[in-house]
This record gives structure tokens, sequence and C-alpha cells, in this order.
């Protein structure tokens, strides 16, 4: 890697290779992917690295990680409530550590630490539950003390002033933060070097599933694309896809809104949550604290940042770090965020031949990125539904088998 660079620093004349390629968009693949983000390009890159199946096509309808992948505040954990949720993201996060090797590609994973706050009993009871969850998984995950706290994050407020003390918080030490962008652009690039194609500013506007209910192809603004298999990779735009195929999904989507602050001189290693105050902060490489609260109560497509959510975030923040009453911010903004009823995510068939589903992923989409493309490849390679994604089949609904993934949500709701 080092050559490389060197190399291309001498040389004047040559510009840098793009990290993916343009490619006429043909009239067939065996498989198209929706969905140009970090779920989508993930899948593609497995599918062909796994299973040496290339004649794959994804479709982005801006430019690739413009979505939830662009707009997510990067956080990694595996410290969730319910056997099956822990065992998913805990690999999603071990695939997440060896990411950069993989991809040849410094994707800037830092695993600094990830303390949910409790300040309740309440919540010093369910912090307690998910640390015996988390360690019969093999996932590092403790119950701290104030004590503790004080040592892994000196400048939170441990006092008896704040409207919601803090009594003891869930450490999960293999938890951290990644740059987004740079996992996104890693996993294309891999992607196009196996013979991918990645269309952007290409829009589904349909999906052909012909009259017996099998998947035919899709229709895009730049034209027919005949294909087998199509998998719905986007986020908060999951159930409007499928309702192309006529098939309900039960999904609301809400914006969930992030701001970051002016850079700062280095004081938060960890990753801090409260559930309580609806708050999640980390401290970027440059400085800057990435923030972020629950989604908004109404549902809604809206991209768009408020005054209220930066009011209420500001608040939250100054009991946790009442020092940064001085700090501005620079910039907020919104995502989309899918909500299933039970705030796990909706993996694999779906009644109509071919139509495959990644989609309902709330605001834990990103952590599971490697994962879901690891699975979702192996299923649309071997038609056999991983053991590790089936509790989270659609059918589960139905059938009143469901995974309650909301006490690990921190800030959802």
């Amino acid at each position: 890697m080092s050559l490389k660079l060197i190399r291309q620093a001498l040389n004047r004349h040559r510009p840098p290779p793009r990290m993916w390629r343009a490619h006429p968009l043909k009239k067939r693949y065996d498989v198209i992917i929706i969905g140009g983000g970090a779920h989508g390009l993930a899948c593609a890159h497995y599918l062909a690295k796994d299973h040496g199946v290339t004649d794959v096509a994804v479709l982005e309808k801006s430019y690739i990680g413009s979505g939830g992948s662009g707009r997510n505040t990067a956080i990694i954990r595996a410290n969730y409530l319910t056997p099956e949720g822990v065992r998913f993201y805990h690999q999603s996060l071990m695939l997440y550590e060896d990411l950069a090797g993989e991809l040849d590609f410094n994707v800037m994973f830092s695993q600094r630490g990830h303390l949910t706050l409790a300040h309740t009993d309440g919540a010093v009871r369910t912090m307690r539950r998910r640390a015996e969850v988390n360690r019969l998984q093999g996932v590092d995950s403790r119950l701290v003390g104030p004590e503790e706290l004080a040592r892994l994050c000196p400048h939170l407020d441990l006092s008896q002033r704040p409207r919601y003390p803090i009594l003891a918080a869930l450490y999960h030490p293999p938890g951290g933060i990644i740059r987004h962008d740079a996992v996104v652009w890693g996993y294309a690039h891999q992607a196009d070097t196996r013979g991918i194609h990645i269309h952007q500013q290409t829009e589904v506007t349909g999906i052909d599933a012909g009259d017996g209910g099998a998947v035919q192809g899709v229709q895009t603004t730049r034209g027919y694309v005949e294909a087998g298999t199509v998998l719905n990779a986007t986020a908060g735009w999951g159930s409007t896809i499928a309702a192309m195929v006529d098939l309900e999904l039960p999904l609301e989507t809400f914006p969930l809104q992030a701001c970051v602050t002016e850079p700062l001189k280095p004081f938060l290693d960890t990753v801090i949550v409260s559930g309580s105050l609806h708050v999640y902060v980390s401290q970027s490489d440059r400085g800057e604290l990435v923030m972020g609260a629950s989604i908004d109560p109404y549902a809604s497509y809206s991209l768009n940042s408020s005054l209220d959510f930066l009011e209420g975030i500001a608040g939250h923040m100054l009991e946790l770090f009442p020092f940064l009453g001085e700090a501005r911010i620079l910039r907020q903004w919104a995502g989309p965020c899918e909500m299933p009823p039970d705030f796990s995510p909706l993996m694999g068939k779906t009644p109509v031949s071919g139509f495959l589903l990644d989609v309902g992923w709330g605001t834990y989409g990103f952590k599971a990125s490697p994962i879901c493309g690891k699975t979702m490849a192996q299923l649309i390679a071997t038609g056999e539904t991983p053991d590790l994604i089936a509790p989270f089949r659609l059918s589960r609904f139905a059938e009143l088998d469901l995974v309650g993934e909301k006490g690990a949500a921190s800030v959802g709701q």
C-alpha cells in the first residue's frame, strides 16, 4: 500500500484511479440489488467474493451511500438484548474488525468502548440482564458503577446535580465508531473489481412479478431490466419498494436526526448513550462531537432537521457535560428509519418468488452491514436461509414469534 501511494504521488500526469466504474445498463442480470448503501454493496461484494456470482447490478436512485449509510452516526456495537440479536450483531462486529484488511481500505474503525448509561433502578436491572445475555453469547459486556465510569469518562457529570443522576452503565469494550463513507466506498470498490455493475442515478419505478407471483425484472428510469432475483436493500423506503409487488410490510418510516459540533479538544474516549435522555454522542478523530437523539414522534419521509431537535439535544447534552455550553453546532441533518413492531429487521424470502428483503432496520442498520451482506449473499447463492437470519423472517409476525429488541434500542422511541 505504501509503495502504491508513493508511485501515485510522484506521477503528476495520471489521475488517481476511480473507486468504481460506470457501466452501460444491461438488458438482463442474474441478480438486481435495489439500494446502493452499505447493505446492498456488501451483499454484492460477498456474492462475488464468496460465491463467484458476478452478474449482479446494484441500482441506486441517487449516489451510493446517499441514504441511511451516509446519514447515520456510525456507531458499532453488539450489546443487544435478545440472544438472536446478540449473536447476529456479534458476527457483524467481528467482520468489522477485519474489514480494513478485507477491503484493502482504511475504514477507520476505532474500538474505543461503548457506555449505555442507567439513570434509574429499573434501567440498572435492564443493563444487568443485557450484560448476562451478552456474556452467555460470548460478547464482552459488563455492568460498571460510578467509580469505573469516572475512570472511563472523567468529564461525565456523575454528581447528584443532574435531573437524572447516573447510577451505573453497561460497558461494552469492543464497541466504537467507524467512517461510514469509507465502508461504502470500500465495498463498492471491491465489488467493482470483481465485475459487479454499480448504477447510480438509476431509480427503480416498478417491479414485474408476472402473473405467477415470481420476479421477472424491474422498471427503472433508464429502462426495463430482466432479473430472476431482486433484493430490496433500501433504508427507509423498503415498504415503498415492497408495494411494487403488492407486498405490505409492517413498517413505518420516521426521521432520525443528528448533528455535529465544531472541532473541540479531545476529551471523550468512549461512545456515550443515554436512553433516559434520548441522546448518544461520540467524538470524531477531527474533534467534532457527533450527536443523535430518538426518532421523531411522527411518521414522515422528511430529511430535514429541526430547531426543536437542536434545542432538545443541547439540553440533554448539558445534563451529561455541563461545560459544553459554549460549543457551537456546525451542521444537522436527518435520515429515514423504518421501524418494525418488534424493533428487529425483516430479512429473507417473501411470498413473491425471487423477491428478497433486507429492510426494517430502525436505528440499527449500519452496525449490521457486513453480516447482512454475507448472509443475504449466501441466501441468494444457495437458496437456503442461513440460521443466523432465520429469526428475522417476515412470517414471524403471523406466527407470533417476535424478536423484541426495543429494550436495546437506547433511543429508539
